[in-house]
């Protein structure tokens, strides 16, 4: 018992004391000085401004951790997993149905403490810093909808899991992981058609000039598409974005409604360029095979800690379950989850830098892909100096000024 609470404990406040070091390090390597690739596009007030930004929205990042460490640590001290699990089990229904009453009264709880920090984050922080358009009725619609997606899909998923868990034997983890897999690839077909415009609306682009300019260079690059959309994310925010989403006849490129509004047609060009390059160099390919991979690594893993007596015992319950085993190894997997996302980001880091070659070279507007990377950074208030083991460790995308580096080199 002495051995899991304390492995728990110190991964627990490790990783708190490692974050809070890393974040602290990012903070000092703000510099004063707008690089030279900004002058004329940041001006010295805003460029201040993104600075404000960063401390505020790093130290509110900290206050949230140190607020969610402390509470899962008194948490689990306190016995409160086994005071759910008891609650749980006071209906008399079977493992899966007990199971899930579980995971939701605990994802209630954290519902309960992660919604007023939510709504503070984007009522005070993104409000003072002009970014905030969402509605009090938009943030609680959106949260109904996470619930019920959460419900339906979790639902099932954790339920089928519980089920090859309780029931195959050996091999329970194979056919969990296989299970998972179908049900990721089925939801990425499912996500652009009917999950995601729940939440927003797309409109295919009615600009004429645009849509004829996106759609030629689709046609040059051999690349078929159901449509080009514009997002209304607007409505939430005023920061810029543009994604690839769908597979097959299902894919489809977007670009929020604010991207379209502060770029060029050149630029747009040059960031579909970008994102059609994700898909010709493989890289969503890559990332869903290395997903599929981790996952399959995680429940085997997971097959050997299944009702473990010493687990269930630094958690302070009173019976062991399948359901609770799936939430307690979550605390002994993070480390392994830290590594192998690190080992992710290095390769999306990559694939950024190869997206954005494959947009000079195609469109062959190196200037334009520079301005849209400039305007974007700008807009969304960027932090144009990270410190190093910052990005290493937590950065999908290179530092703004190491991409434009990259690019100026394709140019001359």
């Amino acid at each position: 018992m002495k051995t899991y609470l304390i492995v728990i404990l110190f991964i627990l406040i490790g990783e708190y004391f490692f974050n809070l070091i890393v974040e602290i390090l990012n903070l000092k390597n703000i510099e004063s000085n707008l690089p030279d690739e900004f002058i004329g596009i940041y001006d010295s007030e805003k460029y201040e401004k993104s600075q404000k930004y960063l401390k505020e929205t790093t130290r509110f990042e900290l206050f949230t951790n140190t607020l969610m460490t402390f509470l899962t640590v008194l948490f689990i001290l306190w016995g409160g997993f086994n005071i759910v699990d008891r609650f749980s089990r006071n209906f008399g229904f079977g493992e899966i149905i007990t199971g899930l009453i579980f995971v939701a009264i605990i994802m209630l709880i954290m519902q309960a403490i992660n919604i007023p920090l939510s709504a503070y984050s984007t009522f005070h922080i993104e409000e003072k810093y002009g970014f905030n358009k969402t509605s009090v009725k938009t943030f609680f619609l959106d949260i109904l909808k996470s619930w019920i997606l959460t419900i339906i899909l979790g639902g099932i998923i954790f339920s089928v899991i519980l089920w090859f868990f309780g029931k195959t034997g050996e091999f329970a983890w194979l056919y969990c992981w296989t299970a998972v897999t179908i049900f990721q690839i089925f939801v990425m077909f499912l996500a652009p058609v009917v999950i995601m415009p729940l939440f927003n609306k797309f409109t295919p682009i009615k600009d004429c000039e645009l849509k004829t300019t996106l759609e030629e260079y689709a046609k040059k690059e051999n690349f078929k598409l159901k449509g080009i959309f514009t997002m209304d994310g607007s409505k939430r925010s005023t920061k810029s974005n543009a994604f690839f989403t769908g597979f097959g006849k299902f894919r489809r490129i977007v670009l929020f409604d604010t991207l379209i509004e502060k770029h060029s047609t050149d630029e747009l060009v040059s960031i579909l360029a970008h994102e059609i390059g994700h898909y010709k160099k493989n890289h969503i390919l890559v990332h869903l095979l290395i997903s599929i991979i981790t996952s399959g690594m995680m429940f085997y893993i997971l097959s050997f800690f299944l009702n473990n007596p010493g687990l269930f015992k630094a958690f302070k319950m009173e019976h062991t379950s399948i359901y609770a085993s799936l939430f307690f190894f979550g605390f002994l997997y993070a480390p392994i989850e830290m590594v192998t996302s690190i080992f992710s980001n290095i390769l999306s880091r990559k694939n950024e830098y190869q997206a954005d070659e494959y947009s000079v070279k195609t469109y062959n507007k190196p200037s334009a892909m520079i301005m849209a990377l400039k305007k974007l950074s700008v807009d969304n208030l960027s932090n144009l100096t990270p410190h190093p083991f910052k990005v290493f460790l937590s950065y999908s995308h290179p530092p703004v000024l190491e991409r434009i580096k990259s690019i100026r080199k394709l140019e001359s």
